[in-house]
């Protein structure tokens, strides 16, 4: 808005210089790439997020599975939950020697972290696994794989919107040092002799 007063105001005004003009059609230009394309942007990275991630969801959910382990015997130590998509981030949880069966049958043994202070011997846990029962992350969930695509989405609109204005400022920046150096240039042509009588006549 700012930008069409600017061009609105200049428009005939005697006072007007080239640099102005240029200065109020840069900034045009930068309100409408910024009110457009980074929209625009924003919701193509946010399209291909969504069916990248929705496409990898579906393969995780087909490609992994959650069979019952067994606690075999408490390994020690306690630790925080490091998995960012469990519900409770600050979980504790104990390392024990757990047993499973695989999704193809296979018996499987080894050390796990469950949610527990103190797991006793037979203790039952869900695990997930991937088709030969080796241990892995819980798959992606549908809804986590949206909130990831608008979020991937708003951060091009914003890094869009934030490189056009940072050009707007770099090219102002330059056109005012460029003005100043001609101002400098013309003071040193008027030399010592400025605002004597009859100088430049």
């Amino acid at each position: 808005m700012r930008a069409l007063r600017g061009l609105w105001r200049w428009r005939s005004n005697p006072l007007c210089r080239t640099t102005d003009l240029v200065e109020a059609w840069v900034a045009l230009v930068a309100l409408l790439l910024i009110a457009v394309a980074a929209p625009v942007a924003g919701c193509l990275v946010g399209v291909a997020a969504q069916d990248s991630l929705q496409r990898s969801a579906r393969h995780q959910q087909h490609a992994r599975h959650l069979v019952t382990a067994t606690v075999v015997r408490d390994l020690g130590g306690v630790m925080p939950e490091t998995d960012p998509d469990t519900s409770s981030a600050r979980e504790t949880r104990s390392r024990v020697l757990a047993s499973w069966t695989g999704p193809d049958g296979t018996a499987q043994q080894g050390p796990v972290l469950v949610a527990s202070k103190s797991p006793r011997r037979g203790d039952r846990f869900g695990l997930w696994t991937d088709p030969h029962g080796r241990i892995t992350t819980r798959p992606l969930d549908s809804a986590t794989a949206t909130v990831h695509a608008v979020l991937a989405g708003l951060g091009t609109a914003l890094l869009t919107a934030g490189l056009v204005e940072g050009g707007r400022r770099l090219t102002v920046w330059r056109m005012v040092r460029r003005r100043y150096a001609r101002w400098d240039q013309a003071w040193d042509r008027a030399g010592p002799d400025w605002g004597k009588a009859g100088t430049g006549s």
